[in-house]
């Protein structure tokens, strides 16, 4: 069952490596931190991660995050240690990212890494989503999800005038916990307006399905055009949630 869950993005830009010293947007990592380190205070038996990739599938824990596509420089470098485990591929961003967190939040006990396919209709996302609730007696659910990357003229999508009320939807659905919204999310729109994390939201959806939550929204905002929302989640009483 889920006790409690947090919504971070999945920006390169979260990594130090990728920024230098002067981390860009801190009050976006601090927030993100905080999210993750909630969930520990939950007490829980078990932590999933889930975040987009090409397809839905179980990545092993031991996985390291490979920068090197984001910076030619770390790719360089990589080739020349020998950090890492060659036979356990690395994970996708989102879930690297989401490790991280959770190792800068001192958690070191069990944990799940799962993505879900980009293209992954809305039964499929919510099937997940019960799947990992149901993964443990106590657990906790960080979600990787970026919204859509077309809200200004230099966001990597240039600028959609739709983008905004979507992302306001989406903002407004997780502070309500209205999980049948996010269900509800129209994927052609989302793939538009390239918001990348409407598969992620919608395991959120499923894994919180009859449970209405709490939510306390920690970050909201779209630098460089991107929309990222960061909030900490907790389920308090039963609903009905349309699936």
């Amino acid at each position: 069952m889920i006790i409690a869950a947090a919504l971070c993005p999945a920006p390169p830009l979260l990594a130090r490596e990728l920024t230098g010293a002067d981390p860009v947007l801190p009050e976006l990592r601090d927030a993100c931190l905080e999210a993750t380190a909630q969930l520990l205070t939950a007490a829980p038996d078990l932590i999933a991660v889930v975040g987009v990739a090409a397809q839905t599938r179980h990545w092993d824990p031991r996985s390291s995050l490979d920068l090197a596509p984001y910076a030619p420089a770390l790719r360089a470098a990589r080739t020349c240690s020998d950090e890492g485990d060659g036979n356990v591929p690395p994970v996708p961003l989102p879930l690297g990212l989401a490790a991280r967190l959770l190792d800068q939040a001192g958690y070191g006990a069990d944990r799940v890494l799962h993505s879900v396919g980009e293209q992954a209709p809305a039964w499929d996302c919510a099937a997940l989503g019960a799947q990992l609730a149901a993964a443990a007696e106590r657990v906790a659910l960080l979600v990787m999800a970026d919204g859509s990357a077309r809200r200004g003229p230099k966001a990597p999508g240039h600028l959609d005038e739709r983008s905004v009320p979507f992302d306001a939807g989406v903002e407004r659905a997780v502070r309500v916990g209205d999980m049948a919204a996010l269900l509800a999310l129209d994927a052609d729109l989302a793939r538009d307006l390239m918001a990348t994390g409407r598969p992620a939201w919608q395991v959120l959806a499923g894994a919180l399905a009859g449970r209405q939550p709490t939510c306390d929204i920690l970050y909201s905002g779209d630098p460089f055009g991107v929309a990222y929302l960061v909030a900490s989640l907790t389920p308090v009483a039963e609903s009905t949630i349309a699936t």
